[in-house]
């Protein structure tokens, strides 16, 4: 897997400063390497995407570890040196799997580009939609990827009504509440992206959190979803 350079971490303080500019419009920012991660630093950015593709290698590690874990979840906390062996610990595999491996990268990815010293990992296998209504967030920004199964949704900035979040849809489906125009506004990721989620609490970026949802699994159907937060 690729990853962040030192070069590329330390520019983040300059892409900082762009923060003092009023910014109306947020942007998806896309590219196949990592350091698109560093766009999330943007005040016009709200979701940065890395579109990367599991490698088959990987891809068969998620398949053995769901086989054996079909109704597996776990939450901690980890820093970007406990994490492999905790990840481990917990999945009861080698730490040498790909799978493993894979997470612990990403944890020392996170840590690195936000000077984390520990991150909340979340990892579960799911069945069915865990937030199946649009939402924003209450963090400053959340890491989110799909290892197997069909992945987040999400609105691009522009077209959210935000009066019609929470209690604004007054007890209707998101598509009938005037939330969005129509579902071709729905985007999603795709399995394998790794995505950096704006939340309502990154400093600026009050009512422009990213709107995003659960997708719907079919029966008999499973998602193995990673998330990584801040951690006090």
């Amino acid at each position: 897997m690729n990853s962040i350079s030192t070069a590329t971490v330390s520019s983040i303080s300059s892409i900082g400063s762009l923060s003092n500019t009023e910014v109306k419009i947020r942007r998806a920012a896309q590219g196949n390497q990592p350091g698109i991660f560093t766009d999330i630093y943007r005040d016009d950015t709200n979701i940065a995407i890395w579109q990367r593709e599991l490698p088959e290698t990987l891809k068969d590690s998620v398949d053995a570890f769901l086989k054996s874990n079909p109704t597996f979840q776990v939450s901690m906390t980890v820093t970007p040196g406990s994490a492999l062996a905790s990840v481990s610990e917990s999945m009861g595999i080698s730490s040498e799997s790909e799978l493993c491996e894979n997470i612990a990268e990403l944890v020392d990815m996170f840590c690195c580009l936000f000077s984390l010293r520990r991150a909340g990992l979340r990892l579960t296998v799911l069945d069915r939609a865990m937030c199946p209504r649009f939402h924003v967030d209450k963090v400053p920004s959340r890491l989110v990827t799909t290892y197997q199964g069909i992945a987040t949704e999400w609105l691009s900035h522009q077209v959210v009504n935000r009066k019609k979040l929470g209690a604004g849809n007054q007890g209707k489906p998101d598509l009938e509440s005037g939330l969005f125009k129509n579902t071709q506004d729905i985007q999603r990721l795709t399995c394998g992206d790794v995505a950096l989620l704006k939340g309502e609490l990154w400093e600026g970026n009050e009512n422009a959190g990213l709107v995003h949802r659960s997708p719907l699994i079919s029966a008999g159907e499973h998602r193995l979803l990673l998330t990584l937060d801040f951690s006090d």
